[in-house]
């Protein structure tokens, strides 16, 4: 039988774990493909993102979604939000949607 410190303990442990992995997304597919994209003279999308809608107005959907096509060894890359953010926010105070 778990007790009610264990479940506390295991709850706190996801949370974390859920921290890291939405850390994870934040920061894109690889580092090599962020500097890829900004030695291009590109942003990335959440850096285009961030320049186009208000301060702090972004609220992103699915932030975790992972692609399920095989072949073309994509199966063994499945970084999250793959490669497209969605979402919403506000531009001078009206609300936008962006993808």
């Amino acid at each position: 039988m778990t007790t009610t410190t264990e479940a506390t303990a295991d709850a706190r442990g996801r949370v974390a774990e859920l921290h890291g992995i939405r850390a994870q997304a934040v920061a894109g597919p690889s580092e090599k493909a962020t500097s890829a994209q900004h030695a291009k003279g590109k942003l990335t999308a959440r850096e285009r993102i961030e320049l186009l809608l208000d301060a702090g107005s972004f609220q992103e959907v699915e932030q975790l979604r992972r692609h399920r096509a095989s072949g073309f060894g994509l199966e063994a890359r499945k970084p999250y939000t793959d490669g497209v953010v969605t979402g919403w926010g506000t531009v001078e105070g009206r609300t936008v949607f962006v993808y």
